[in-house]
């Protein structure tokens, strides 16, 4: 992790982090909650595999954002034991919700080893 910024210390924390981030123009510090060799399901049809691909992904993001990304509340975590987590949020652009896998770090914190950014709701 870089030192000057915060790491997630539980999984819930990633996604605040990631929104802090990315409000702030931060395309490696969004980058950086993630595990090295992560998967981000983006585009839906041709998923993004490793940090540094997600990050010209995120460059992307923020390149085309118009508006400020909007903290969701999370839905409650669920554990597999004490080192992987599923985390969500339903979107508040209604794309339906944002699902990610989570595994704690050798250091206690956490990173996105998988992240589906959007989920179509059921129709």
């Amino acid at each position: 992790m870089t030192e000057n910024r915060a790491y997630a210390t539980t999984p819930e924390d990633i996604t605040r982090l990631f929104v802090e981030r990315a409000n702030a123009g931060d395309a490696d510090g969004m980058a950086a909650l993630y595990a090295p060799d992560a998967v981000l399901a983006f585009p839906p049809d041709n998923p993004t595999v490793g940090r540094d691909a997600i990050r010209a992904v995120c460059e992307k993001l923020l390149a085309h954002a118009t508006e400020p990304f909007v903290q969701e509340t999370p839905l409650p975590t669920i554990y597999y034991g004490d080192d992987l987590a599923l985390t969500s949020t339903p979107s508040s652009d209604n794309t339906g919700g944002r699902v990610q896998v989570v595994r704690r770090q050798p250091d206690g914190g956490w990173v996105r080893i998988i992240d589906r950014p959007e989920t179509r709701a059921a129709r």
